[in-house]
């Protein structure tokens, strides 16, 4: 063997050895253009006088009204009450849809008791349900909380009972041949399987979570975002309400977010 044989042999073993180069990814500066190009003709419209303030205020009156609201404390304020009552909303309503879809995943006599009475209230349009919620609950915020966890607990049963059902049947024999007990084909195969389902249902029971509580602030509040932009609506500051959204919006991408940066902690055993 020649010495440059020898030499491309051992250059190639050490490439071998190394550890494979994760590619950076850069942020794709071309999602931005079209946000901008719609920022910038909003604000065109606005100085032109086409769009009137009393119908929507122009990007830079809103960003000082949001700088007035936020050194006042008044947006600080609402912000930790609602922010409060998603908290206890989705902590309820976690709970409850994860705890039933494992019961209607995991057992057929589960599915056939809890699965019926919940795709009925499932089907019930959860925000015609504020009128009952006040009789039940009264206008304080036990009627917010709970819309919260309705909206929350639908979607996490619905994708908790589908990732359990959706297990690879192959995989959970080939677990009963090595002789796996039920509590580690379990934790071993049906867990990691129902994972990225279950996500997906967290993900979309946040978002949920913030329409519902867009709606139950509405309901005679007295503090948090939604009772901001009520009272702006009384004063026509089309500015705050704006402020308003664009802080539901922010919470809404910050909870996403996080979520999709929970899966690519938990679920680092994909193949992508």
């Amino acid at each position: 063997m020649s010495i440059s044989t020898t030499g491309v042999l051992t250059r190639a073993r050490k490439r071998a050895a190394e550890p494979p180069r994760t590619a950076v990814r850069r942020p794709d500066l071309r999602r931005w253009i079209s946000p901008v190009v719609l920022l910038a003709a909003w604000q065109l419209v606005s100085a032109t006088g086409v769009l009137p303030p009393d119908k929507l205020s122009a990007p830079w009156t809103v960003v000082q009204a949001g700088l007035e609201a936020a050194r006042s404390g008044e947006l600080g304020d609402a912000f930790a009450v609602s922010l409060g009552r998603v908290g206890a909303g989705f902590a309820l309503g976690a709970v409850a849809g994860v705890l039933l879809g494992i019961v209607s995943g995991l057992s057929r006599w589960g599915e056939a008791l809890v699965d019926p009475p919940v795709q009925m209230l499932r089907t019930l349009p959860f925000l015609g349900l504020i009128p009952l919620f006040i009789l039940w609950f009264g206008i304080g915020e036990e009627t917010k909380i709970v819309l919260v966890a309705l909206g929350v607990a639908f979607p996490l049963y619905l994708n908790v009972h589908s990732g359990i059902r959706g297990a690879d049947p192959a995989l959970v024999e080939a677990s009963r041949s090595l002789g796996f007990s039920r509590a580690e084909r379990l934790w071993h195969v049906v867990v990691p399987g129902a994972l990225p389902q279950a996500l997906v249902g967290l993900r979309q029971s946040l978002g949920l979570a913030w329409l519902a509580l867009i709606v139950g602030e509405t309901v005679n509040a007295d503090a948090g975002v939604g009772y901001l932009i009520n009272n702006a609506r009384e004063f026509l500051r089309t500015d705050v309400v704006v402020v308003g959204l664009v802080l539901y919006a922010l919470l809404g991408l910050v909870t996403d977010a996080l979520v999709r940066l929970l899966e690519r902690k938990v679920l680092r055993w994909r193949t992508r």
